[in-house]
């Protein structure tokens, strides 16, 4: 089933008629009135080409759009419009047709279309992928690979469709994941790709389905079959030597990084065509000859006014960053997290009461089924979060657990026996199942290292725990949708899927539900944005459809004792719905804080300064600090010290506090964490994706002085369509739901909004509408149409993309002409996350390892610095084509910002590090890390002048001369106020 997702946006795009005089199909216009201007490119990244029938044209796909070229080379002809991402063209045997898979309506469906843009077809629909056609030799069918055979399941496998009768066959039925489609020249075998463990092989199988045979194994990975029309059978081969085309086992393309697509050859040609290092290789032969070509893509320089953040204002401000607000059993308490406390309010309303009051970082509160204790996670024993349970009426506190993992979301069992948690043992909120026992604190593990689950909530009867976990449709593609998943509490019994509703997602494991009701009789989840129930049998079986009982924003519901009242977040607001009734009623909730300002005046004397606008390094200087803001800049003057806080840094340089412009912040971090990161000299972290609410908890405890750490700019929930990966991810599923996530963000005033990887072209152009309305900037990991929609960021030099490739970076981590010109004639802001920097790094200074910082992270984190980080490892082939891209982008007027998408503050160093190796000098790269994200987050800081705040880090050593010198942390100013080392490392005592 398709959802009808049109709307007077996806209305005003047509296609228009292209006729012979190729005319440019129709786009939207630039976004809230801004200019859009052409640019001129002659390269393609991750471009794929396929020549006529009778030889005198070529289609290509560059960025997203497809092109007519002349054979022979010359100016190309867009033939769609810019918000289809079409990729992998394929003309039709008899030249009148070129098929394609497009993204239009997200999903990856069929289309054809005719060569001169006139009479595009959607050829299949529905929620499943479809995606690498290839023509049948008599051009009645298509072969294509999709994960339409189920969620879960076989994965990608090979079907054909007829295109008379628009019937579907499945040839393969297995779970090897199978991609990559071409038919042999006699019709009766079709080759494709197959994953077989570690390695991607060649395999066919017959036209009419049967057994499959091998084509080609071995310790390459072996892409894009096809066969010559002698029998010969051609594809592309990538390992560490390079990426290659191989013809019946023999490389033929010399040192050329060839793309890993199918080669193309006319009827009568002996000749064919393929693509490498960006352009359009014609090989006949030994002989291989490039074929020139020049598309103009119109680019958008976003343009509105900017939000600024108010950091001189001690004005009360209203929390927003409301976490887990629960309902007790008898309905009228609820507790909840917000400014790094935990607190409850009754549900007449009110102001709440504070029952923590502390620096340590809480979270998840739990209320016991006789409401007389909460269990919650915290930092309080001034290590890394455990469980604690609180008595309400005393206010007693006892640790529960001392693990190495990081318990979090507590879930009292229904006989107040047990609590429920996840422990998180890795990256990005990778967490198992386990039980612990109130009385005597015995763990029991259900499940291992789960792929970020929600929060557990139990069964009426405690035989089992419901959670929502994503259900993936293959291997290829890491985004699945997020179900039930059942596991029952005995430790043996085998664990059940539940899927409530087929074509839907719950919107985020962050605390969209499931919530199991206190009688086992019916769950709640949010879907499509609003609060739905539905009835489950006692072991969680959906017993009937899911139904809507409100129709606003909804978040993070939790049931009353009744069973027929459920309290949830709808955007700044706690409301109670009474499932009866119907009845809707607002919970006042008065809670504010004001900004942590200091007072008087603070000179810091250095040996040393740079500004970060000046290429220089000055000597004996005073910082003359008012307040938060630095006032003066001078030359060394005891006798001007009189009636200051003096802060001695003899010997030490002064640089601007550093700016994490691309970390993801988590609760098992806890405050020491955030500590960290001061630790290391970042006095700002830009988080680009976070829960609903986690990213404004944090923004706010910091700026309230209640968690010792640095300024945080929150992006919210990651906005995907459909399908999501990440817990923080929401699963968008039409363009109501957006709108209404959108309307969230706004009450919420998040600092940015991401776009990520499975949203519509579309949907991202509406983003940029509301952000941009906002004041707020848009970010994601797109190139192409993102230049031409106005969004203003674009994160990592390559990572995931839902083509399964990066339309940014080609085989090797190489970014051609195409990719470089969007970057700079746009002059968007990038920030590379080199996660493959610190190994370099780290054999450079091997001390680093027995750094006493790196003890404030979890056992897990630590490894990644200390150990062996296999995602560095993973990412090691593109390192140096990825060291290539940022000198090339840096140089064509891209403002390059240095993020790491990790929570470890050290890989900032080597972040910065690795692109002084690329090419920029010291100086410039300390800039990535101060002024150019300062100016990307509207932030007066980054230099060192008069009128900026008083972020500034003091060194040993000048980064000018060695950037590793930015490592060598001794003292850091936040906002004015100071901190040393030795205070970082420890709990603060409250």
């Amino acid at each position: 089933m398709r959802r009808n997702i049109q709307t007077s946006l996806l209305a005003s795009v047509a296609l228009v008629g292209v006729g012979a005089a190729h005319a440019q199909p129709a786009n939207l216009p630039p976004p809230g009135g801004a200019i859009s201007f052409p640019i001129e490119v002659h390269q393609g990244t991750s471009m794929s080409v396929s020549t006529s029938p009778d030889g005198k044209w070529l289609a290509i796909d560059l960025q997203g759009s497809l092109w007519i070229v002349p054979a022979k080379g010359g100016r190309a002809k867009r033939i769609t419009d810019y918000f289809n991402d079409a990729r992998q063209p394929v003309w039709s045997p008899d030249g009148k047709s070129i098929a394609f898979f497009a993204y239009r309506d997200g999903t990856y469906d069929l289309f054809t279309i005719k060569p001169d843009g006139s009479d595009m077809r959607h050829l299949t629909e529905g929620v499943a992928d479809d995606r690498e056609p290839m023509w049948s030799p008599d051009g009645t069918m298509l072969a294509f690979s999709s994960d339409r055979a189920g969620r879960g399941s076989a994965g990608y496998n090979i079907w054909t469709i007829d295109l008379a009768s628009g019937a579907l066959t499945q040839l393969t039925a297995d779970d090897y994941e199978d991609r990559m489609p071409s038919w042999s020249p006699d019709g009766k075998e079709i080759a494709y790709s197959s994953t077989r463990g570690t390695a991607m092989s060649l395999y066919a199988v017959p036209a009419t389905g049967g057994a499959a045979r091998v084509l080609k194994e071995g310790s390459a990975r072996y892409d894009a079959p096809t066969w010559t029309p002698d029998g010969k059978l051609a594809y592309v081969a990538n390992d560490a030597k390079g990426s290659r085309l191989e013809i019946d086992g023999a490389a033929v393309s010399g040192s050329e990084n060839v793309f890993p697509f199918k080669i193309s050859r006319a009827k009568a040609g002996r000749d064919f065509v393929y693509v490498s290092d960006g352009q359009i290789r014609r090989r006949t032969g030994g002989k291989v000859a490039t074929v020139p070509f020049a598309a103009t893509l119109d680019v958008t320089r976003a343009s509105y006014p900017r939000a600024k953040r108010d950091w001189d204002s001690t004005s009360p401000r209203k929390a927003l960053g409301i976490l887990k607000p629960t309902l007790s059993p008898d309905g009228k308490t609820i507790a909840f997290v917000a400014l790094g406390d935990l607190w409850t309010v009754p549900v007449t309303g009110g102001a709440p009461t504070n029952l923590t009051n502390d620096h340590a970082m809480d979270a998840d509160p739990s209320w016991s089924p006789d409401g007389k204790q909460i269990a919650y996670s915290s930092d309080k024993g001034g290590g890394l979060p455990q469980l604690w349970v609180r008595d309400v009426r005393t206010g007693a506190a006892k640790q529960l657990t001392d693990i190495a993992t990081q318990p979090l979301g507590a879930a009292w069992s229904p006989d107040g026996k047990q609590i429920a948690f996840i422990d998180v043992d890795g990256r990005w909120g990778v967490a198992g199942l386990a039980l612990v026992d109130v009385d005597g604190g015995k763990i029991t593990r259900l499940q291992g290292s789960l792929p970020q689950p929600g929060e557990p909530s139990w069964s009426a009867d405690g035989k089992s725990v419901a959670i929502s976990l994503s259900k993936l449709y293959s291997k290829s593609f890491r985004e699945g949708t997020n179900q039930v998943f059942v596991v029952p509490t005995d430790g043996k019994s085998a664990p059940r899927w539940y899927v409530p509703d087929p074509d839907q997602s719950i919107d985020t494991r962050g605390g969209g539900g499931p919530a199991w009701s206190p009688d086992g009789t019916k769950m709640a989840a949010v879907y499509e944005g609003v609060l739905r129930v539905w009835p489950v049998t006692a072991d969680g079986a959906p017993a009937g459809p899911p139904r809507s009982v409100n129709s606003e924003m909804s978040h993070y519901p939790t049931w009353g004792g009744d069973s027929r009242t459920i309290l949830y977040q709808n955007e700044d607001k706690l409301k109670l719905v009474d499932l009866e009734t119907g009845a809707i009623r607002q919970v006042p909730l008065d809670l504010s804080y004001t900004l942590a300002k200091p007072t008087g005046r603070t000179i810091i004397h250095v040996s040393a300064l740079v500004d970060s606008v000046h290429d220089i390094t000055q000597r004996d200087k005073d910082i003359v600090i008012d307040g938060n803001r630095i006032v003066e800049i001078r030359d060394h003057d005891p006798a001007e010290h009189a009636g200051a806080k003096v802060i001695d840094g003899t010997g030490l340089t002064a640089i601007p506090g550093l700016i994490e412009h691309h970390s993801h912040a988590q609760k098992d971090f806890g405050a020491a964490g955030n500590r960290a990161w001061l630790a290391y000299g970042i006095t700002t972290v830009r988080d680009p994706g976070s829960q609903w609410y986690d990213g404004i908890e944090n923004r706010e405890a910091a700026e309230a002085g209640v968690r010792i750490g640095p300024r945080i700019y929150s992006g919210g929930p990651l906005l995907e369509w459909n399908r999501t990966f990440y817990k923080m991810g929401v699963a968008i599923s039409g363009y109501a739901h957006l709108d209404r996530a959108l309307g969230a963000v706004s009450a919420l005033k998040y600092d940015m909004i991401k776009s990520y990887v499975r949203m519509t072209d579309f949907g991202q152009r509406r983003i940029v509408e509301a952000a941009h309305a906002m004041g707020v900037p848009v970010s994601g990991h797109e190139i192409y149409p993102a230049a031409y929609s106005g969004v203003d960021a674009t994160e990592h030099t390559g990572a995931t993309s839902r083509r399964g490739y990066s339309p940014k970076q080609a085989p090797q981590g190489r970014a051609y002409e195409d990719v470089i010109q969007l970057f700079g004639k746009s002059g968007r802001t990038f920030t590379p996350t080199m996660f493959g920097s610190w190994g370099p790094y780290l054999a450079k200074h091997p001390d680093y390892r027995d750094d006493p910082r790196v003890k404030l992270y979890p056992e897990w984190a630590q490894e990644t610095i200390v150990g062996k980080d296999n995602m560095a490892a993973m990412l090691a082939p593109t390192y140096a084509g990825s060291l290539k891209m940022i000198k090339d982008a840096y140089d064509a007027g891209a403002l390059v910002t240095a993020g790491t998408d990790t929570l470890m503050a050290p890989n900032l160093h080597s972040e910065i590090y690795s692109y002084v190796v690329a090419g920029l000098t010291p100086f410039q790269a300390l800039q990535t890390v101060t002024v150019n994200s300062a100016k990307s987050l509207n932030l007066d800081a980054g230099t060192l002048e008069p009128g900026k705040l008083a972020d500034i880090v003091l060194v040993q050593g000048d980064p000018r001369a060695d950037i590793s010198a930015t490592y060598n942390v001794k003292k850091v100013v936040l906002n004015g106020v100071a901190y040393d080392e030795a205070d970082l490392l420890k709990a603060p005592n409250d």
